[in-house]
């Protein structure tokens, strides 16, 4: 059968659909012999077909009834359907008739429950109406008789009754009802303004009677009146109230100006002392009159001193700026004591949130004599805190109007600070650097501290005065004296570098005793440099966390002009400078030693020793120069890595140049070089703990350098330890060792060996033949030896690593 056709898996060969009934045949009888059991497999076969035709007609007999039985069960479920269907119908019908009769039980119950209602809205109308109608009668009877104390209560009652008829003012009746209220509020309205004014008029002196119940009451009825009456009384009070200020201290008088503004504030306040015990009780307590009387002195007071101070603006002098601002605050301080500002234009004041505490120097809150005596201290807080939230909400209701006028106390900052850098100039020519003191390290000059406690008492000050405008030009001043103090102070007392000619000999050099002095700088110029070094990481550090306070102090539509980046960058540079100067110092001590290693005849050394004196001349320099910067970079050791890493990338690529100069060199001599540059290897690696008693593990970054270019250093050794025959195996491991595709670094090579010209040129041809294919969209070239060895590409390194290790 095909295999659409099978039904069940079956392993006998005649259900294959490959049948094939000769290979079946031979499969049975495959040899003569075989031909003799014939009849045996004939009856299996015969047996098999009786049992196959058996099975067939069984099949075909129990299909014959299956289509009857099909039709009958098909049959008895469209029946079962039917009755199902039949009975669902029942059911719905009788739902329709029980919704039928609850309806009709509940029509006259419905009908019943409106009349209630429409019953119940009618006596309710009618109550309101004549209650409507008694009020406006006896509202209009009371306040023709001043009745104010009962009309307060009747008025309200009124207003709340007359709400209930809105929807019923299209009735004549009603409208006139409601016109007959307003009539009435509007004529107690005015009647109430004419009694204040008669109590307290606009010209003349205050009534000094005392405050009348009538009043006390006519205040109550015009809280249920239109606010205008209200905001009108109150304005009209206080305008009567304030009327002796403004003439005792009018621009003309001698109290007007700034040296007097202490008695504009005795003033006031005997003003609202006078106040609560004459008026206290007249005016509703939620109308705050104390605080509207303050708060109206201060817009007063606040324009008043605006006008005198921009008309007699050449008068104004720092220490009178101060004065006048410090009394200034010092009330609006006591008004926040006092009142909470609810009368003032936001109408609500938010509860202020305690920021968290911060250990952050620039980040603690001094005022008044407390911020003189700050002491500023590194920290390792850097975390920036949340702008704080003023706690006052008087702040600047009246100083405010000192702010066009804090250019008086920009100009004076500026002068102070330039004064004071001027101070620490002569101090510092005066006491001279600060000695060196090995125990402390590296000593941070005590002028940083002074400026940065001068900044924060400015910082401090200056934000109690303004928030605005005033805190960038402050942040300006503070900018210029930050790079003036970098310049002048730090980067001016960097020790000079003098270029000075060797005048030395190779003996000389050679001979050169245990203590002799090569260095450029002297102990104290070391300390210096690594002193100046700290005090610029001090300033950069601080620098940064004046730069986070003064966004907070700053309204934040200014914090994104609070930028103090390039002054940080100013004291990077300098700590740069600093590091490359004790570079050079430690590299231009141990030139003459490379310059007489360069010198040498390697050709006539005899046999290999000790290291050579040029050796213990450079680890003699190290071993002077680097325990001091060391011990003066304790507090600061990054930069103290960074000082071992520029030297290693300065000494070990000029230590490979001048290897080069060495030519030619014997194989005892290379063999020398080679035990002189182990030796060079290992005091690198020891560099950052020479001469210390604790011992640390260097810095994997500053092993990485040294182990990779003193390897190579090592490897253009053994290249010319190598024999030069045959051609072919010399340049083979040339490229191998070195990587070094360049054909000048080929040929310094074949120098040092000493190798005539007519060899070398035909080695270079055999050189340039052997050189691998250049990757595609490259040079072609390679570093040269001479290039720092931290530019080297990561494959070339981990193979010559690998080869180094089989090598050793």
């Amino acid at each position: 059968f095909p295999p659409s056709l099978q039904v069940f898996p079956s392993q006998d060969p005649l259900d294959r659909a490959d049948f094939n009934a000769v290979e079946y045949i031979n499969a049975l009888f495959p040899t003569e012999q075989s031909l003799a059991n014939i009849d045996e497999v004939v009856n299996k076969i015969r047996l098999k077909i009786r049992r196959l035709d058996d099975n067939i007609r069984t099949v075909v007999r129990g299909q014959t009834n299956v289509g009857q039985d099909g039709r009958q069960a098909l049959e008895e479920a469209q029946k079962a359907i039917q009755q199902l269907f039949g009975k669902i119908k029942d059911i719905k019908d009788k739902a329709e008739k029980s919704e039928q009769m609850v309806k009709e039980i509940t029509r006259d119950i419905k009908q019943l429950d409106h009349a209630k209602r429409h019953l119940t809205t009618s006596i309710t109308t009618l109550n309101h109406l004549h209650m409507l109608a008694g009020g406006v009668d006896s509202l209009e009877a009371m306040t023709r008789r001043r009745q104010y104390g009962e009309v307060a209560n009747l008025l309200q009652g009124v207003v709340n009754v007359l709400e209930h008829f809105n929807k019923y003012m299209g009735i004549p009746q009603i409208r006139q009802l409601s016109e007959r209220v307003k009539a009435a509020q509007n004529e107690l309205g005015q009647q109430i303004l004419a009694d204040f004014e008669e109590a307290f008029p606009s010209q003349g002196t205050k009534r000094t009677g005392g405050p009348s119940n009538v009043l006390r009451d006519a205040c109550l009825v015009a809280n249920v009146l239109d606010p205008r009456i209200k905001q009108e009384i109150i304005k009209k009070f206080i305008k009567q109230h304030l009327s002796e200020y403004l003439v005792l201290f009018q621009e003309n008088q001698d109290v007007a100006w700034l040296d007097k503004i202490d008695r504009r504030y005795a003033w006031i306040k005997r003003q609202l002392v006078e106040y609560e015990e004459k008026y206290g009780r007249m005016f509703p307590a939620e109308w705050s009159m104390t605080e509207r009387i303050a708060v109206d002195f201060c817009h007063v007071t606040r324009a008043e001193l605006s006008k005198i101070m921009r008309t007699r603006a050449k008068e104004i002098e720092v220490k009178l700026l101060l004065f006048a601002i410090q009394r200034t605050t010092n009330f609006e301080g006591l008004l926040a004591k006092r009142f909470s500002g609810c009368t003032l234009a936001d109408g609500t004041v938010k509860k202020p949130e305690v920021p968290p505490p911060s250990s952050n120097p620039f980040l603690e809150d001094e005022t008044g004599a407390e911020a003189d005596e700050i002491v500023m201290e590194k920290s390792d807080t850097d975390k920036p805190k949340k702008p704080k939230v003023p706690d006052n909400p008087f702040h600047g209701i009246v100083s405010k109007c000192f702010e066009p006028h804090l250019y008086v106390y920009i100009e004076s900052q500026d002068k102070n600070l330039g004064e004071l850098i001027d101070r620490f100039v002569a101090d510092f020519k005066a006491q001279g650097p600060p000695k060196p003191n090995v125990d402390e390290g590296g000593a941070v000059l005590p002028s940083c501290a002074d400026l940065f406690v001068y900044y924060k008492k400015c910082m401090v000050q200056c934000s109690q005065l303004s928030t605005g405008e005033p805190m960038i030009a402050l942040t300006t001043i503070f900018q210029k004296y930050l790079r003036e103090y970098a310049w002048k102070i730090l980067s001016g007392n960097l020790p000079k570098t003098t270029s000075s000619s060797g005048g030395l000999t190779i003996t000389s050099l050679l001979k050169e005793k245990e203590g002799s002095e090569v260095a450029k700088f002297t102990l104290e110029e070391l300390c210096l440099i690594c002193s100046i070094l700290s005090t610029a990481e001090y300033c950069l550090a601080t620098t940064q966390q004046l730069e986070e306070k003064l966004k907070e102090k700053v309204d934040a539509s200014l914090m994104e002009r609070i930028n103090l980046t390039g002054e940080m960058d100013t004291f990077s540079i300098v700590i740069s400078n600093s590091i490359q100067l004790l570079v050079q110092d430690l590299d231009a001590a141990c030139d003459p030693a490379l310059t007489a290693m360069s010198k040498m005849q390697w050709q006539n050394v005899e046999h290999v020793g000790d290291q050579s004196p040029y050796v213990t001349s450079v680890i003699l320099h190290i071993k002077q120069n680097v325990p001091i910067i060391r011990d003066n970079l304790a507090s600061t050791r990054k930069y103290f890595t960074q000082f071992c890493i520029k030297f290693a990338n300065s000494f070990i690529p000029k230590f490979i140049n001048h290897l080069f100069k060495c030519k030619p060199i014997s194989m005892v001599g290379a063999e020398q070089l080679l035990l002189d540059t182990h030796s060079l290897k290992m005091v690198l690696l020891d560099l950052p703990s020479i001469g210390s008693q604790v011992v640390r593990k260097a810095p994997a970054s500053y092993t990485k350098i040294v182990v990779k270019g003193m390897t190579r250093a090592e490897m253009i050794l053994k290249v010319v330890m190598a024999p030069h025959e045959p051609p072919v195996v010399f340049v083979d491991n040339y490229i191998k060792l070195l990587a070094d595709c360049s054909t000048d670094t080929f040929q310094k090579i074949l120098d040092m060996k000493g190798l005539k010209r007519s060899e070398q040129s035909s080695m270079l041809d055999l050189f340039r033949l052997r050189l691998p294919a250049p990757p595609p969209g490259g040079d072609g070239g390679s570093l040269s030896l001479s290039a720092p060895t931290p530019e080297q590409e990561s494959s070339r390194i981990r193979k010559l690593e690998k080869l180094i290790k089989k090598r050793l």
